[in-house]
């Protein structure tokens, strides 16, 4: 009867061990990718209001009542500047995680962020078509949805690897469909693939949180270089997943100046 006790008092201690673990590293996790999230907003708040101007004699060009571009909103926005801040951000996420494993933690880390920025810039333009408002509403009410589904993920009993197969597949034509809209600017397109993302950014939160859980209960033992990646890693998805709900969402309920 000792023995038993004594083993069943040591798994006890393995998996309090084992729990603790996994809170660290998942609240690690939530940090990167909520620090990253408020560079991401910094930079582009930042940059709008480098961009914008309501004094006429200061204006490069005129994109509404009272609304006015300088001279580097001008190249911001309307010269082939935009297209490399649309593109960038995609082509840096692959490059990253690509050549994450030949990184140190502490560079990955510092990439993260300035990819965290580039995004910023590239989505800055969203302060110059809705309402600082309904951004800030829109984001609130993605901050809420988030939180509900990534409780989900981590707490769910059911294996959601299934449903992340087909929402892969989803976003990979969901990115082709973003691509081809960029160009021929149709309504219902846009429509549809605001409906459509919004839908597979909720259910890639789930997935991804569970992922990132897993992950850890199955490589906890692999050291802190490894986890250190991985933790950057689950932030960049969490960090993406939140970023696309945000923007999808902000079609639906966004009001334009």
């Amino acid at each position: 009867m000792a023995d038993f006790n004594t083993m069943r008092a040591s798994t006890g201690s393995r998996q309090a061990l084992i729990d603790e673990g996994l809170r660290a590293y998942m609240n690690k996790v939530y940090g990167l990718m909520s620090a990253a999230m408020l560079i991401t907003m910094t930079v582009s708040w930042a940059l709008a209001n480098l961009a914008m101007t309501t004094d006429p004699s200061m204006a490069a060009a005129q994109i509404g009542a009272d609304k006015y571009l300088t001279q580097f909103g001008a190249v911001l926005y309307t010269s082939p500047l935009k297209w490399v801040l649309i593109f960038a951000p995609l082509a840096v996420v692959f490059a990253f995680g690509a050549m994450l494993h030949k990184m140190s933690v502490q560079t990955a880390q510092l990439v993260f962020w300035g990819y965290a920025a580039l995004v910023g810039a590239s989505i800055s333009s969203i302060f110059l078509v809705f309402t600082g408002v309904s951004i800030a509403q829109t984001f609130l009410v993605t901050a809420i949805s988030f939180a509900g589904l990534s409780l989900y993920g981590y707490t769910t009993k059911r294996n959601l690897s299934a449903m992340g197969s087909f929402l892969m597949m989803g976003l990979i034509g969901l990115i082709v469909a973003s691509i081809i809209n960029i160009f021929i600017a149709s309504s219902a397109l846009s429509f549809a693939i605001s409906l459509i993302g919004v839908l597979i950014f909720a259910g890639l939160t789930a997935y991804d949180t569970q992922k990132i859980k897993n992950t850890y209960l199955e490589m906890a033992n692999s050291g802190d270089e490894f986890l250190g990646k991985a933790a950057i890693m689950g932030a960049l998805s969490l960090y993406l997943d939140f970023l696309n709900l945000f923007m999808f969402l902000l079609q639906f309920m966004g009001n334009r100046d």
